[in-house]
């Protein structure tokens, strides 16, 4: 069997399938199609869930199944609003679980903070 490429998918919200589908339908979709299907096609992606749309059971099951998960929000507490990013698990790797700011450039290009 020959090596295929590998290739960077990002869906950048997912949840939007959650309005015109069933929940359940659409979690049992991903769960048979993209996610094993990536998988064996040696595709990283990486796809975006909305929180506080869906309901734990959908979370718990997308989750059970990915090798990471990595959360992103808004900190609106101080005078200016912080991009910040974490890895909350990934299996094989080691990692940091803390928050990490995020710098966004004037071409929209996005580093860590150092």
């Amino acid at each position: 069997m020959t090596s295929q490429p590998e290739f960077l998918v990002i869906s950048d919200n997912s949840s939007v399938l959650d309005r015109f589908n069933d929940e359940k339908n659409w979690v049992e979709l991903y769960l048979t199609r993209p996610i094993p299907m990536g998988k064996s096609r040696q595709l990283t992606q990486l796809m975006g869930f909305m929180s506080g749309i869906h309901s734990s059971w959908a979370y718990k099951q997308l989750e059970a199944v990915v090798d990471g998960i990595i959360d992103f929000k808004v900190d609106e507490t101080g005078q200016e609003a912080r991009d910040l990013m974490r890895i909350r698990s990934m299996r094989k790797v080691g990692f940091d679980r803390r928050w990490h700011t995020l710098e966004i450039g004037e071409n929209f290009e996005v580093t860590l903070e150092k």
